[in-house]
């Protein structure tokens, strides 16, 4: 009987259960419907939610998301039609009656998609029933988002991954001030190359074998990372968001944390999928368009900077090591003696005698801390010393009154920091890197070379190097990218290729008492050279070096260099040439905009093809703003039992 009761039911509940459904498709049909007649699926705010970008070399859009799951069509990732229809008939989707929260929900899968279609198309949430998403909003809720800053990590030469730069986006809660905004979150995009080594993780990224996924974490963590463990500079920049726009934004940035894009360094990278979160959160700003093929970092925050009211207010973050070389270069002959000693372990009580002024003697014993701690870190001692050590300099420090305590503004980094010692002031760069020179350059000159005359051309997409105009990028970091130079001779009525430079990376820091850094070269790419038979071959070149560097990049900084040198061509004797040698030079700074670099280079080669080769050079650089620079060469090089002068001027131009 209760068997047959229950079937009954069922019979009757059935056609009402029909009915509903029919109703349901009914209205989902009308949705998408209204949605085509309006045209949403060309809309500006469509294609930046589902990622879509126009295609190079055919008609249509993809979607560049590589998680299948994004897309709801089967062609999702190429037909926006098709998923905005998709789209519209998953939020129909009925909740699971067990489900506690509708966390799985398309509604709450895709929350930006879903109030934006809500908002354009109206809803009626008789006939479309509105699913609690708790897990967002609590999200949401915890952040107390009041406004949206774009961080810029300065680039870290020593990580291939920072070298051009990174940028995150800090999510500031309500009521938070420059003390205390490192309780803030912020949302990330990058790969984890869990134990790669460096080369693999340089093919992996260069070919899109990384999955690149947003996170969101508590802002100090990636202080910590960038500005104490990579010694970064932070720039901050906050932004002109409105709270509809934070939570639009934020509704995005829910959607992104399930799925993942192919991660490509110089294209689909960190600052790339950034600049989208823009573009949906304020419909009409055209960002990523900017874009095509070349992305670094710096320009994508030249191009926020560069919008209308968009940009605030911008904060300079020194890092750990920044800090403490300017609270070093602040004192005087007699303070630094005594700071090496501190440093070596004497005892404060011998070194900081009645003599030197308790606001000094503050000054030293936290300098003195701060410096033990990078030297720890470093490796210089071992924990048991460095304890020991730091609790001597602490204890001396306790003695002293409180009020020569360094003020907490210089923690925060906030561009204004000064300790209450004395008159120690921190230095906000005067050129911030938004404000350096563009990254693009290209040089137009012409000379003489060994008798011949020429016109040159040279086009460069990224980055930097150290005779370019100052200001805005590390001094002494150089990072030349896919360099090409063409030269056309004149006499012999013949254009070839000179050079291309896949890469040439230079890190340059001087030297003094406390820091020693090691500076270094590595290279690879095509050049010509001189051969036996006299004929100038291109030859793939391999280079590195190290060595060591004095003085300062404001007046002269004097370095030396060991280097080895590997060449490839069938042109030579075996094929190959392995040659080392060394490079002496000096940079000059006459004049704020005028840079000049006198060197003399000497290499041997042993195995392979055997030549010999000898260089005196000197270049100059003159720059007139950011964009244009005129730049004069002059060398004298013997190789292969042959002289050569060179003398050639070129104009740059940056952008």
């Amino acid at each position: 009987m209760k068997i047959l009761l229950r079937a009954l039911l069922v019979l009757a509940l059935l056609p009402a259960r029909m009915v509903f459904a029919e109703a349901d498709d009914s209205y989902a049909q009308a949705l998408i419907a209204r949605a085509e007649a309006l045209g949403l699926a060309d809309f500006a705010q469509w294609h930046a939610l589902v990622h879509y970008r126009s295609n190079l070399m055919s008609p249509g859009v993809t979607g560049q998301a590589d998680d299948p799951a994004f897309y709801l069509a089967p062609n999702g990732k190429h037909d926006p039609h098709a998923e905005l229809a998709a789209t519209l008939r998953a939020f129909f989707t009925p909740a699971a009656e067990d489900a506690q929260d509708s966390q799985d929900h398309p509604q709450c899968r895709f929350v930006a998609r879903y109030d934006w279609l809500s908002r354009t198309l109206d809803f009626d949430s008789k006939r479309l029933p509105v699913q609690f998403c708790a897990r967002f909003h609590a999200w949401r809720d915890a952040l107390q988002a009041s406004e949206l800053t774009l961080v810029f990590p300065s680039a870290y030469i020593n990580n291939p991954s920072s070298m051009f730069g990174h940028t995150l986006l800090r999510v500031d809660g309500a009521g938070q001030d420059e003390r205390t905004r490192l309780l803030a979150y912020a949302i990330n995009y990058a790969v984890d190359p869990g134990s790669d080594g460096q080369v693999s993780f340089i093919v992996k990224s260069l070919t899109g074998f990384y999955p690149g996924e947003f996170s969101i974490a508590p802002y100090y963590f990636k202080v910590k990372e960038y500005s104490d463990l990579e010694n970064r500079d932070l720039w901050e920049y906050r932004l002109n968001f409105t709270p509809e726009e934070i939570d639009r934004l934020l509704m995005h940035a829910w959607e992104l944390a399930f799925t993942h894009f192919d991660y490509y360094f110089f294209d689909e990278n960190c600052a790339y999928h950034l600049l989208s979160l823009f573009e949906v959160a304020r419909p009409g700003l055209e960002l990523s368009n900017q874009f095509r093929g070349w992305v670094i970092p710096v320009d994508t925050v030249r191009a926020v900077v560069a919008q209308p009211g968009l940009l605030k207010e911008v904060v300079y973050r020194p890092a750990s090591n920044t800090r403490l070389r300017e609270r070093i270069a602040a004192l005087n002959a007699d303070e630094q003696a005594r700071l090496r000693r501190l440093s070596a372990g004497e005892s404060p009580d011998a070194v900081l005698t009645a003599e030197v002024p308790l606001a000094r003697q503050a000054l030293l014993l936290e300098t003195a801390y701060a410096l033990l701690r990078h030297e720890t870190a470093r490796g210089q001692y071992e924990a048991k010393v460095a304890a020991l050590r730091s609790r001597e300099l602490l204890l001396a420090r306790s003695r002293l009154p409180q009020e020569f305590a360094e003020s907490a503004s210089s923690d925060a980094g906030d561009g204004e920091s000064s300790s209450a010692i004395d008159d120690w002031t921190l230095t906000t760069p005067a050129v911030r890197p938004d404000q350096g020179h563009p990254t693009r350059r290209i040089a137009l000159g012409g000379g003489r070379d060994g008798g011949e005359n020429f016109f040159s051309l040279v086009l460069r997409p990224a980055y930097n190097d150290v005779l370019d105009p100052p200001g805005g990028y590390a001094e002494g970091a150089q990072i030349n990218f896919l360099d090409i130079g063409l030269r056309y001779n004149t006499e012999s009525d013949h254009a070839r290729l000179e050079y291309v430079a896949l890469i040439d990376v230079l890190s340059l820091t001087p030297r003094n008492d406390f820091f020693k850094p090691i500076s270094w070269r590595l290279g690879t790419g095509f050049v010509r050279r001189l051969t036996d038979d006299s004929t100038q071959a291109l030859v793939w070149r391999n280079q590195a070096g190290a060595g060591l560097a004095w003085g300062s990049w404001d007046s002269v900084l004097g370095y030396g260099m060991l280097q080895g040198v590997a060449d490839v061509s069938h042109h030579l004797d075996h094929g190959y040439a392995v040659g080392a040698g060394a490079q002496l030079g000096l940079y000059l700074r006459p004049l704020p905009a005028w840079k000049a670099h006198l060197y003399v280079r000497t290499l041997d080669y042993v195995p392979g093809d055997h030549q010999r080769e000898r260089e005196l050079g000197l270049e100059q650089s003159v720059s007139f703003g950011v964009r244009n620079a005129l730049r004069l060469t002059l060398s004298e090089r013997r190789e292969a039992g042959t002289r050569a002068t060179l003398v050639m001027l070129a104009w740059h131009g940056y952008f």
